[in-house]
């Protein structure tokens, strides 16, 4: 263990997005520059973590039983969008096109990292098939290897007959440009074109 200051910045580093230099600003600015930020933080982070929890359903976030999108009565319970986190989730609400119930992985199958089907959250995906409440599932898993991999294993171990499969398109981002695109963005956006009427 080092200093107070040194342990503050070693536990900030260990956050996604923050490297050393990152830490070490985050750290000065909450306990010198700006010290009267550091009370709200801490009581804001003691209060998540009291009641913030993986909701029961689909695995999001949520402060009772039920996250806001599964106790939507107005959202099509019988479309299913599976994720690989919250953060997806959170995406695709923030674009209003989806009006569906989501379900979150927490990872995808990776066996080069160890992670196998039983360190995801498939199991309730399956019990939630099994319900025969969901017509369709909805794959918005990364167009990557282990991405694929964990989208081929939803679909020869978990759909069931009955539930349609479905993948997002991949492609060019708004405003982004061909020439700037890798191959597999390109591969993806031409294997997603639709007609253009």
């Amino acid at each position: 263990m080092g200093s107070a200051f040194e342990d503050l910045q070693a536990v900030l580093k260990k956050l996604p997005g923050l490297g050393y230099r990152s830490a070490e600003r985050l750290a000065l600015h909450l306990l010198v520059e700006r010290p009267e930020r550091l009370n709200a933080l801490v009581e804001a982070l003691r209060r998540a973590a009291e009641d913030i929890r993986r909701c029961r359903l689909c695995g999001g976030m949520a402060e009772e039983e039920l996250c806001p999108v599964c106790s939507d009565s107005h959202r099509d319970a019988s479309v299913v969008c599976v994720v690989e986190q919250v953060v997806d989730l959170m995406a695709l609400e923030r674009s209003s096109a989806y009006r569906g119930l989501y379900h979150v992985l927490h990872g995808k199958l990776s066996p080069i990292s160890g992670v196998g089907p039983e360190d995801l959250n498939l199991a309730s995906l399956g019990e939630r098939l099994r319900s025969g409440d969901v017509r369709e599932l909805v794959l918005a898993l990364p167009n990557d290897v282990e991405g694929e991999a964990t989208c081929h294993y939803i679909t020869e171990n978990i759909a069931g007959e009955g539930v349609a499969v479905s993948r997002i398109g991949f492609g060019l981002p708004s405003g982004g440009g061909v020439f700037y695109a890798d191959p597999v963005t390109l591969k993806s956006a031409l294997d997603s074109r639709r007609s253009y009427s």
